[in-house]
């Protein structure tokens, strides 16, 4: 791509920021525009028919030659309809206009989005608003704005709507409390997201072969290569070349769209590589997160390279996830998840951590629905990833002064100081003072809590709406009680030590993959949802919608619908992988395999007939026909069951885990036998061995 030379020039050189808007708008629509984005006051018409105009000049310098409304329906990519900036003048001539009506709104077809019943069919209007708090970008010749989506009834059809309330929320009730502290200068708490992405790099050429690849975005057979990740000399490895020069043209195309790329390097397994951006606010974040998802497919296909997001495109490595690292941050620059150096700071800190702690131990099982989906199912629970149950990481020396406040005992930290639990003496708690535990779920990592269970092609919008919203609900708690306080200090202790005694079980520091976890979880009543079938109808439990419609984040009717699409997806999505399943026997094995057979059957004869030994041939096509047989009785089965999918959305879902699922189990097995023992000029499409070491 053609860029400025230095990387301070390059970045943002794509997106209407606030320093180009401070260059192009009249101070009055400036400080009209700031207000609107830090109070949350509206526009009049000739403000953004002002902002429209220097918004277009800029676009159109920069060869813009469209606009469009960017959105985020629940589809979990993204949305864009182009419309020219031309308009006639009649002669033959055109003059480039757009307005501040056309910047505030727009009406695109809602008729084919994801809407779990929230309008008709024929009812297709739509409407998508401006989002003043999210800059404005130029992306393939178009000037793109993001918007929210709502439906004609005034439904939020999007990721966005119900992720900005729940922004908003959560700083109303943080303020609150910083209220109680003596903070009177915060006037904004902001939601912070660093959304960590894993991703493959296959060879383009080779994901044409693969038809399973192209229609479910991950392998449905193969067997396991000679090697895999056994050596464990791709993590952090020396980056190839051709991966190193994807890389580079992947950080330019999002440093000029404004995204923080800030890290990249090879993950665990062959192929596999990670970025990560520097944080931003979560509404930020998650635009952001959804442009660097488009934009490794797109730059992937300039290199002969294909970007695979599925959570598990090859069975017997690694799978990718998406960590998802959130903090509450004020507008004067404090981390509220970062312990202090005076005792009034650390005992706001852990009145903080424990409203935390109380958020996640309730609401444990909504929380493993917002990750919960067919592709996810592949990591979740494996030796790889996060198990499906629940819990929060602090680390040995938080938990100490965890232990310490519940027990009501003194706590020595490796200083030698002794803790007490008075807001007046409690001394400073070491900062940063943790290890990464990669097998917890949630873990804090110094002053920030790092969500493990996303997966990587997920929005991360649904995981930081529930963050966001049970944090606000336990701090409304804290703050609804200690505003009625005579005595702050003393029933502030008491607060922060029966939060952390009756939570304490969703505390765990040790090894969320060993087997005894799992049991001692269930001894303390935590939940263990370990399919996407178990944990999806949570998402309706009366407790959680009450949550959300108490904090105005949704409706009942949107986290209703909300929940049926998610239900009818799984269905889907598995329907689409055991269709292609039945496609590529059937088309491809099968006779691939009959051919091999009949191949090997004709060698033995001529051997025979010349009384030269045929062990292989005989023994081999044996094997060959036997397996053949097992793979075409677990595909007719498999063929049948899918006719008998129940038509009731739920019904559908459990049968599909219950059922389909098993059946495709039982195809690949035999699939993955025949493989190994089938000539490779034979087996009809790229092996895992192709696939992850041709890069």
């Amino acid at each position: 791509m053609s860029t400025p030379t230095k990387l301070p020039e390059l970045f943002g050189s794509m997106v209407f920021n606030e320093e180009t808007m401070k260059e192009r708008l009249s101070s009055a629509s400036y400080g009209a525009w700031k207000k609107c984005v830090t109070e949350g006051t509206s526009l009049d018409i000739s403000t953004a028919n002002e902002i429209a105009e220097a918004m277009k000049q800029w676009a159109v310098e920069k060869g813009a030659t469209h606009f469009t409304h960017w959105f985020q329906p629940m589809t979990g990519v993204t949305a864009e309809k182009h419309d020219s900036f031309i308009s006639p003048v009649g002669g033959g001539k055109i003059i480039m206009e757009f307005s501040g009506k056309e910047l505030v709104r727009g009406e695109p077809d809602a008729s084919s989005f994801p809407s779990g019943g929230l309008r008709a069919t024929f009812e297709a209007r739509g409407y998508t608003a401006w989002d003043p708090t999210s800059f404005a970008f130029i992306k393939e010749g178009s000037l793109c704005i993001p918007t929210i989506f709502c439906s004609y009834s005034g439904h939020a059809l999007d990721k966005k709507t119900p992720l900005l309330r729940s922004m908003d929320e959560v700083s109303r009730q943080a303020i609150r409390i910083l209220r109680l502290f003596g903070d009177t200068e915060t006037k904004r708490v902001t939601a912070s997201v660093g959304p960590e992405q894993e991703y493959f790099l296959i060879d383009k050429e080779l994901y044409a072969q693969r038809r399973d690849l192209r229609m479910t975005g991950r392998t449905l057979f193969g067997a396991k290569p000679p090697r895999g990740q056994e050596l464990e000399d791709h993590y952090f490895g020396a980056i190839k070349p051709r991966v190193a020069a994807y890389m580079k043209d992947l950080d330019e195309t999002l440093w000029a769209l404004g995204v923080l790329s800030k890290t990249k390097h090879n993950e665990v397994a062959p192929s596999q590589h990670e970025m990560a951006p520097i944080f931003s606010d979560a509404n930020t974040a998650c635009d952001h997160n959804q442009l660097a998802m488009e934009m490794m497919k797109k730059v992937a296909d300039r290199h002969g390279l294909v970007c695979l997001l599925h959570e598990k495109p090859f069975a017997g490595v690694n799978g990718s996830g998406k960590h998802d690292n959130w903090s509450l941050g004020t507008d004067t620059g404090k981390n509220l998840f970062k312990p202090g150096s005076t005792p009034s700071q650390n005992a706001q800190f852990l009145l903080f951590l424990a409203a935390f702690i109380k958020g996640v131990d309730e609401y444990q099982d909504f929380l493993r629905a917002t990750v919960a989906f067919p592709g996810n199912d592949h990591r979740l629970g494996a030796q790889e990833a996060p198990p499906a149950v629940i819990s929060i990481f602090l680390g040995d020396e938080l938990n100490d002064v965890v232990e310490s406040i519940i027990k009501g005992t003194e706590h020595k930290d490796s200083g030698k100081r002794t803790l007490e639990i008075g807001v007046d003496v409690l001394p400073a708690i070491p900062q940063d003072n943790t290890d990464r535990n990669r097998t917890s779920p949630m873990a804090f990592t110094g002053n920030k809590f790092e969500f493990r269970m996303l997966g990587s092609s997920q929005s991360i919008s649904g995981p930081n709406i529930a963050l966001n919203t049970i944090m606000a609900e336990e701090l409304k708690q804290f703050a609804d009680e200690l505003e009625k306080s005579k005595d702050f200090q003393a029933d502030l202790q008491k607060l922060i030590k029966k939060v952390f005694t009756d939570h304490q079980r969703i505390i765990f520091n040790g090894n969320g993959y060993d087997d005894a976890w799992i049991a001692e979880a269930e001894k303390r009543g935590l939940c263990n949802l370990t399919s996407t079938a178990d944990a999806l109808p949570m998402y309706t439990a009366k407790k959680n919608v009450d949550l959300f419609v108490k904090h105005g984040i949704y409706t009942k009717e949107e986290i209703n619908a909300r929940a049926e699409i998610h239900i009818e997806n799984y269905t889907t999505v598995i329907s689409i992988e055991a269709h292609t399943m039945v496609d590529m026997i059937r088309h491809d094995i099968l006779p691939a395999v009959s051919g091999y057979a009949t191949d090997l059957c004709e060698r033995a004869a001529s051997k025979d007939a010349l009384g030269v030994a045929c062990k292989y041939e005989t023994t081999t096509a044996k094997e060959v026909g036997k397996l053949t047989d097992a793979l075409l009785a677990a595909c007719d089965k498999l063929e049948k069951d899918l006719a008998k999918t129940p038509a009731d959305a739920k019904k559908a879902m459990a049968y599909s885990h219950d059922t389909i699922i098993a059946d495709m189990g039982k195809a690949r097995e035999a699939a993955d036998q025949l493989e190994r023992i089938t000539a490779s000029e034979y087996w009809p499409f790229p092996v895992y061995s192709d696939l992850l070491f041709s890069v």
